[in-house]
């Protein structure tokens, strides 16, 4: 099932429906190479119909992220930076506060966590996307310097 035949069973799931709006959005999120600010895609979508609003953009993307068809960090601007899985499923991210970059995390790696939360906790945890900050490898190496 593609990404788009995803999100249409998922909203009308939820009795919504697939707008020409919901549509560009994702439409955009297809063409991001990385991770963009819900601003970036609106200006992207902007270029394409001047009939989206910025909180039609906020929407669908929040639709998307409980979904878990998106997924955010929050980027060393403040911002909200937005990534589409699509029907990849769920993955991580390691966030270098420092320079902003971002490390994708395949979620089988944070298996083994998961796993020991359950066992020393009794806790079964149940992530939809997870971001760990702290220091890449260059960051941490300049600074030690």
């Amino acid at each position: 099932m593609s990404c788009e035949e995803t999100f249409i069973k998922k909203l009308r799931e939820r009795g919504f429906r697939m707008t020409p709006q919901r549509e560009m959005v994702l439409a955009v999120l297809h063409e991001v190479e990385d991770f963009a600010t819900a601003e970036a895609i609106h200006s992207r979508v902007g270029e394409r119909s001047s009939v989206v609003d910025i909180s039609t953009v906020y929407r669908t993307l929040e639709l998307l992220e409980d979904f878990q068809m998106v997924a955010h960090i929050d980027g060393p601007d403040g911002q909200r930076h937005y990534e589409l899985l699509g029907i990849h499923g769920l993955h991580h991210h390691l966030h270098c506060r420092i320079c902003g970059k971002v490390i994708p995390l395949a979620h089988e790696e944070i298996q083994p966590l998961m796993k020991r939360l359950e066992e020393a906790y009794g806790f079964t945890v149940e992530p939809e996307s997870w971001t760990f900050s702290g220091l890449c490898a260059a960051c941490r190496s300049s600074r030690q310097s």
